[in-house]
């Protein structure tokens, strides 16, 4: 076996993950979410051949330059904004990182304007929620990329909803950034703490297969039963030793999916990083990984907050503009604000770990209503969009209407003042048009 010149070490990995942090001046804010595409005639998903590929390559017009995979279009870039393709077509936006609120609406505000203008003459429609509100998972199309059909094969080894995860769900997600290793431990504690919150105001999932499913968030409970070796609450990080070190070591110990290697997957399903670091995996004997690999490897964790080289906030359904906008809103004024950050561990620090884990069991079904020591989240809401609002007011950030960043909360605050969840609006639209689909699509399309 012959040993590479530029093999890593553990010690390695840490010192990488270490290098993310920057100063709080360099903060910046990315955005990504996820929606449905649907053919408006048939209300089916649409197809890689003749919808999503043309879609694509329509897409083009605005800038956007194609990305292959084995002559296939597969993803669309622009600087380092990306649009690329979920397993079963729902299309992706992996904004700019950004310095703004402002700025990341804005960007979010012409993607959709292009993409309804690509959608429109196709006969297709977008479609923001949590999770398919018709489709059974067999009728649905895969998308030609490698990487989706070695997880294809995997997922059902390991949970019962694997391929649901894959196929019927989207999501909204922010990414911040780090100073320290210590705002990055306080950072991650607050965002997995507060994800059941999040989980519950966005909630936007309880229709599924054409009627409603008993779920606030179906979205969530899909993922608490896809893989247990890399999703849900990370115990370790309120431990005294949670820091880049043991991040990286509950990394080495998540299943790898693949090794990516000049246009290639090699698939590792289920095997060992750390084999590959000794040049021992069994997929791709006598080789090590590069830092590329690592970085591969820090995306096949699905917790509720990933680290890579930023803090990735995941526990959110997928929706039209106003709720895209306020889950980047929401954890910019509480996490990028010392007052706010601060007053943030102080509200989650007696919080028992037993607690927590109920709250990710039962928010999926009870949403805002459920209780934590006594507090109702719908109160732990208030609080906290309070805490949010005055960390945006202090950054002081305006558009040219003179608004400053606080006006994309609006959309929370109507929630927590009514009560009443996105998922409880959707089963009042399937009541009010008497279970008419394509009018549901049509009222949650962009």
């Amino acid at each position: 076996m012959e040993k590479s010149p530029l093999t890593l070490s553990r010690d390695d990995l840490i010192l990488d993950l270490s290098r993310s942090c920057k100063a709080a001046t360099e903060f910046k804010i990315g955005v990504e979410h996820e929606k449905f595409i649907f053919k408006r005639s048939s209300l089916t998903r649409v197809p890689y051949q003749g919808g999503i590929e043309t879609i694509l390559q329509n897409l083009q017009q605005f800038g956007w330059k194609a990305v292959f995979e084995h002559k296939q279009l597969i993803a669309l870039q622009k600087g380092s904004s990306f649009v690329s393709l979920e397993p079963a077509g729902q299309l992706e936006l992996s904004g700019t990182p950004l310095f703004s609120l402002h700025e990341t609406a804005q960007e979010l505000h012409h993607h959709l304007q292009e993409v309804k203008s690509v959608l429109k003459p196709l006969g297709f429609i977008a479609v923001g929620l949590g999770c398919d509100p018709l489709s059974k998972q067999d009728d649905l199309p895969w998308m030609p990329k490698e990487r989706y059909r070695i997880m294809r094969d995997y997922m059902p080894q390991k949970g019962r909803h694997g391929l649901d995860m894959m196929t019927n769900t989207c999501t909204v997600q922010v990414n911040l950034d780090f100073s320290s290793e210590e705002d990055m431990v306080r950072k991650f504690r607050v965002g997995l703490a507060l994800q059941p919150l999040v989980t519950a105001l966005f909630a936007n999932s309880s229709l599924s297969q054409g009627r409603p499913n008993g779920f606030e968030s179906y979205r969530r409970f899909i993922w608490q039963h896809t893989d247990p070796d890399r999703c849900g609450l990370l115990d370790f990080v309120f431990d005294a030793s949670m820091g880049f070190e043991r991040y990286v070591d509950y990394m080495l110990d998540v299943p790898m999916y693949f090794v990516y290697r000049n246009g290639q997957y090699i698939p590792a399903a289920g095997q060992s990083f750390r084999d590959f670091l000794k040049g021992v995996l069994p997929a791709w004997p006598g080789h090590f990984p590069t830092l590329q690999d690592w970085h591969d490897h820090l995306t096949v964790a699905f917790p509720e907050v990933r680290l890579k080289h930023y803090l990735e906030m995941r526990g959110a359904d997928g929706g039209l503009e106003r709720h895209i906008n306020a889950l980047p809103a929401f954890w910019t004024g509480l996490l990028y604000d010392e007052e706010s950050l601060s007053a943030a561990c102080d509200l989650i620090r007696e919080w028992k770990r037993p607690d927590l884990e109920i709250l990710y069991e039962r928010v999926t079904r009870e949403g805002l209503s459920i209780s934590l020591q006594g507090q109702s989240l719908r109160d732990i809401a208030r609080v906290c969009l309070d805490l949010s609002h005055n960390g945006l007011k202090r950054r002081a950030l305006k558009n040219q209407q003179g608004q400053d960043e606080t006006i994309y909360l609006a959309y929370l605050e109507e929630i927590v003042h009514s009560g009443k969840t996105p998922a409880q609006k959707l089963v009042e639209d399937f009541q009010s048009t008497g279970a008419n689909l394509r009018e549901i699509l049509e009222i949650h399309s962009f």
